[in-house]
């Protein structure tokens, strides 16, 4: 007689197939770096004194790109990660409210992308780097929300 059960080797190299084996050895779960970076720019704003994510450049090509229709919503806009197997390090560049302690604000951020990262992903947050671009002044009026351009911001200065 043939024996014609096949037999299977897991990452435990039990062979079982009656369903016993642990869940995490039955396939891989791969994060995309795009996830990751969508969790760590939510997290990095739920700090009340962050104004904003990216530098200059980076808010002026998110203001055009959320007038385009299906340009995003800029989520990970001043944010890059790099995501491994098992770990995950991100690079925030922020404005930051005046008034608030830089050094601060930079550590509440740290505590709260990595926090979140790790809880929603499971993967190691080995380093959070944080840029400080700019400082929001609450004299400063939002160019792209007001659709105003600098000659009209001059124009009022000087009048």
């Amino acid at each position: 007689m043939t024996d014609t059960t096949q037999r299977r080797d897991t990452a435990t190299g039990t062979g079982k197939q009656d369903g016993t084996a642990p869940p995490e050895t039955r396939g891989s779960t791969a994060i995309a770096d795009t996830v990751v970076a969508k969790i760590a720019g939510m997290a990095a704003r739920e700090i009340p004194e962050v104004h904003n994510l990216g530098g200059g450049m980076t808010r002026a090509f998110g203001a055009v790109r959320q007038r385009v229709p299906g340009g995003g919503t800029g989520v990970t806009q001043g944010v890059k990660v790099e995501v491994g197997e098992r770990q995950a390090a991100v690079d925030l560049d922020v404005v930051v409210e005046y008034g608030a302690a830089i050094a601060d604000t930079a550590a509440d951020i740290r505590t709260n992308v990595i926090n979140a990262v790790e809880r929603m992903t499971g993967l190691e947050v080995v380093e959070v780097n944080i840029a400080v671009d700019d400082v929001h002044l609450p004299d400063e009026e939002e160019a792209e929300g007001e659709g105003e351009g600098e000659g009209e911001k001059e124009r009022r200065r000087v009048a």
